[in-house]
């Protein structure tokens, strides 16, 4: 008999006193899924609801309060693992400090949240620019708000990355984080609220490939089909809705920013697409009015796309992109080196403030169509924690818990590992446990009696 054999059997000899009700079973799977963090819709609305994803942006509930500094002297230190809220002014560079080994990657990302009443340029945005205790760039990323000059949150990465052919940023050590405006002379005056996250990524004990995989399957994936799922999408990194592979329904007004998040494994590949509904009754154009933007772990975006909307329906897709491996961080092409981890991935949907001009505040139906493809394959045998640790992995508990996330193909894993791993993370608790304990102990008196 298998082991899950022995369990269901070994249950079902128990006393129906003795079980646990409905009530209880389900009481226990919420408390093992809440934890994952955005599992259920009751949980993606609850965290829409608490800020409310027409107010803005909403930030971790633990990120901690710090002032940038306006040079590199009186910068505070960030830690790896750590989420903070500052603000960007209109004129001038702030600056925080990292401490950083020589065996580590870090990584920090900057969400730039303007206020959604004023004028942006395209041009304009926030730039992030990682430098050694000298100065020296170690990289610059940048990000702006693009031809719909709608004001939304917009995120940048910087990197320091240990790579035995460059002789910069090496060394362990101090060094800084540079944050500004692309454009401040066409800016609005106000301040910026700024989110930062921290990441540190341990090195691989065994060196492995130093060059980008070659070929991959670049033709477009069919998107899923069939009625959609209501799933209220988050409103920050912070606050995403978890799903999977699926097509999903929500309602976006203009000037509206949503988040989703996807648990991608290494080797897999994923595909989305945005459907905006049409407009009855109203006419006019709105330019690159829906966007649609992949982000990796640790925030960086990986893809973009636009399309202008007329009051039809619309749909934009990003290109197809390759499967996540750690070595696409040696690609020259952007998209790609960015790729470069597992973990949950961020799909960003934006409604440009400017649709409201034309077609009214809606709101308007939305779908997201999700297709995550490949096969799952083993990661880098990492020489130590990421911080925040786990970042850098698929859990089975996300596995479980994103709705349309099921395994499939190369994938699944035999019925009773997959049934015990339902089991151990869908919600038996401790006290069911010790019941089936309790059972087995009991069958076993009985049969040496």
């Amino acid at each position: 008999m298998t082991l899950l054999g022995a369990v269901l059997a070994t249950t079902a000899a128990l006393p129906a006193a003795l079980l646990p009700g409905p009530t209880a079973i389900a009481a226990g799977a919420a408390g093992s899924v809440g934890a994952v963090g955005a599992a259920g819709s009751a949980e993606a609305a609850g965290s829409v609801g608490a800020a409310g994803a027409t107010d803005g942006y909403a930030f971790a509930d633990d990120a901690v309060r710090i002032a940038g500094a306006s040079a590199t002297a009186g910068a505070e230190t960030l830690t790896a693992g750590s989420t903070y809220r500052s603000s960007l002014p209109r004129n001038g560079t702030r600056y925080y400090r990292l401490e950083l080994d020589a065996a580590s990657d870090a990584y920090v990302s900057v969400t730039a949240v303007p206020r959604t009443d004023g004028d942006v340029t395209a041009v304009d945005g926030v730039r992030v620019s990682v430098r050694d205790a000298d100065g020296g760039s170690c990289s610059v990323h940048s990000a702006t708000f693009g031809a719909a000059h709608s004001p939304r949150p917009v995120t940048a990465w910087g990197s320091r990355e240990i790579d035995p052919a460059s002789r910069r940023c090496q060394q362990p050590g101090t060094y800084y984080v540079a944050v500004e405006r692309t454009r401040p002379q066409d800016s609005p005056p106000d301040d910026w609220d700024l989110e930062l996250g921290v990441v540190s990524e341990p090195r691989p004990r065994r060196t492995g490939a130093t060059e980008p995989p070659g070929s991959w399957d670049s033709a477009s994936p069919e998107p899923p089909a069939g009625e959609p799922e209501r799933r209220p999408g988050g409103n920050g990194f912070a606050h995403a809705a978890l799903v999977g592979q699926g097509a999903w329904r929500d309602d976006i007004r203009p000037g509206e920013t949503l988040y989703y998040k996807v648990p991608v494994d290494w080797g897999r590949q994923v595909y989305a697409t945005a459907e905006l509904a049409g407009s009855a009754g109203a006419s006019g154009y709105a330019t690159a009015a829906l966007r649609l933007a992949l982000h990796n772990p640790v925030r960086g975006e990986v893809d973009d796309a636009a399309k202008s909307y007329t009051g039809r329906a619309t749909t934009v897709g990003l290109a197809p992109l390759p499967p996540v491996a750690y070595a696409n961080r040696y690609a020259s092409e952007a998209q790609t080196g960015a790729l470069r981890f597992a973990g949950d991935y961020y799909v960003v949907v934006h409604l440009a403030a400017q649709v409201a001009d034309s077609f009214g505040q809606g709101p308007f139906g939305l779908t997201l169509r999700l297709h995550v493809g490949g096969a799952a394959e083993t990661g880098p045998d990492y020489a130590g924690e990421s911080r925040p640790k786990g970042l850098f992995e698929v859990s089975a508990q996300d596995r479980i818990a994103a709705p349309g996330g099921g395994a499939t193909g190369a994938d699944a894993a035999s019925d009773d590992d997959g049934a015990m791993k339902a089991v151990a993370v869908g919600g038996i608790g401790t006290g069911s446990l010790l019941l089936l304990g309790l059972a087995v102990w009991t069958v076993a008196a009985r049969r040496r009696t």
